[in-house]
């Protein structure tokens, strides 16, 4: 039965946030075409997705996959990580532990 599972729309885009545990955001970007001025125009969806082992992290590229429903808002599984993201530097803000005096 798990053999016919699976299937289903893939998409692949970059993680904006993984600040939940288990839990990635990613944004995915489809250039179409505008119906009246046919100028491409960027259409950006989010989409809520599982990652099992908290391997993604912002600024990654991934490839993920539509499944059952997960939760409220997740349907979507992480099925790999296409190209690693490299991560801003954090900021340390005035009056936080371990800012420069």
């Amino acid at each position: 039965m798990t053999a016919a599972r699976g299937g289903g729309t893939t998409k692949v885009g970059v993680v904006i946030a993984d600040t939940l545990d288990k839990t990635v955001t990613v944004k995915v970007v489809t250039p179409t075409r505008h119906a009246l001025y046919g100028r491409i125009v960027r259409r950006t969806a989010r989409f809520m997705a599982h990652d099992e082992q908290n391997r993604c992290h912002t600024g990654d590229t991934v490839e993920i996959r539509e499944c059952r429903p997960l939760s409220k808002r997740k349907r979507w599984r992480v099925v790999r990580v296409v190209r690693a993201g490299t991560q801003a530097p954090e900021v340390v803000l005035p009056g936080e532990e371990g800012a420069l005096s």
